[in-house]
């Protein structure tokens, strides 16, 4: 891949933006996603920036492995699974316009839905006891903080729920395999389903080093993952650990309802970002 100094630099930028989203702010990658894209055809950024997000996903695991919520990874994983599957057959035919148009309006939709349950619905910034109950089964030391709010999808106990579940896992798995887009989309509903800070910021890495990994084969099996974007990735995933340490030093000076807005706004900047390009 022939790269000017100035396009590699802006890429080692947005590979130390991927770490401090896997341990900071998930969503915020959506800016590297733009920033891939910019630098390079969008279908081949999607293969150069796929095994950079797996390596950002085993330092988030390795960080918080120990707040994952597993109910809600094996409640998501099936409707995931459909999504991958459809967004592999999307990319057979769809170009780059297709692709950036689809992606981005689904981010807005998204993030507006959320946006309005929250208007509406209940302060996620409360735990109640069945939260701190999941925290502390799950070994958190501080069980309320990785708590997950009853009654908002986490518990999956109503239809509602596991309707909510299927249908951001079915979204989720397509824009991830479509653009490594599905952090914003399983962001918002994670904020949908009450998880604050460590129990969010547990189950999506796990989550993301689970479907990313599984994307592989695909990625491969379409051209998007060969030897030179290979090439390129090992220059650039030595800038993903100090934009993982940078986001693990932040998150715990950012308080809850902060961290939910930088979500909903870096949801809504990648969202904005794919559709004016």
């Amino acid at each position: 891949m022939d790269i000017s100094w100035w396009g590699f630099t802006a890429l080692a930028a947005a590979a130390a933006l991927v770490g401090f989203s896997k341990t900071a702010v998930s969503g915020a990658n959506t800016v590297s996603l733009a920033v891939f894209a910019a630098v390079l055809p969008a279908r081949e950024s999607t293969g150069v920036l796929l095994p950079i997000l797996i390596v950002g996903d085993v330092v988030a695991v390795l960080t918080y492995r120990r707040h994952a919520h597993w109910p809600t990874l094996w409640r998501l994983f099936p409707a995931v699974a459909a999504g991958v599957v459809a967004g592999t057959v999307f990319l057979l035919w769809a170009d780059d316009a297709a692709v950036r148009t689809s992606i981005g309006a689904i981010l807005l939709l998204m993030a507006g839905v959320t946006i309005w349950r929250r208007r509406g619905g209940a302060d996620s910034t409360k735990a109640t006891p069945e939260g701190k109950e999941k925290g502390e089964e799950r070994g958190d030391e501080k069980g309320e903080e990785a708590g997950v709010v009853a009654g908002k999808g986490g518990s999956g106990a109503s239809s509602a729920g596991r309707v909510t579940a299927r249908s951001y896992g079915v979204l989720g798995g397509f824009t991830t395999m479509v653009a490594n887009a599905g952090g914003p989309v399983m962001s918002l509903y994670l904020l949908s389903a009450g998880f604050r800070k460590l129990g969010f910021l547990g189950t999506s890495a796990w989550f993301f080093l689970i479907v990313n990994t599984s994307k592989l084969p695909f990625s491969v099996g379409l051209g998007l993952v060969d030897g030179p974007s290979l090439l390129l990735d090992a220059a650039l995933v030595l800038f993903v650990l100090p934009g993982a340490l940078i986001g693990k030093a932040c998150v715990d000076r950012i308080d809850q309802r902060l961290f939910e807005r930088l979500v909903i706004g870096a949801t809504v900047l990648g969202g904005l970002q794919l559709l004016l390009r």
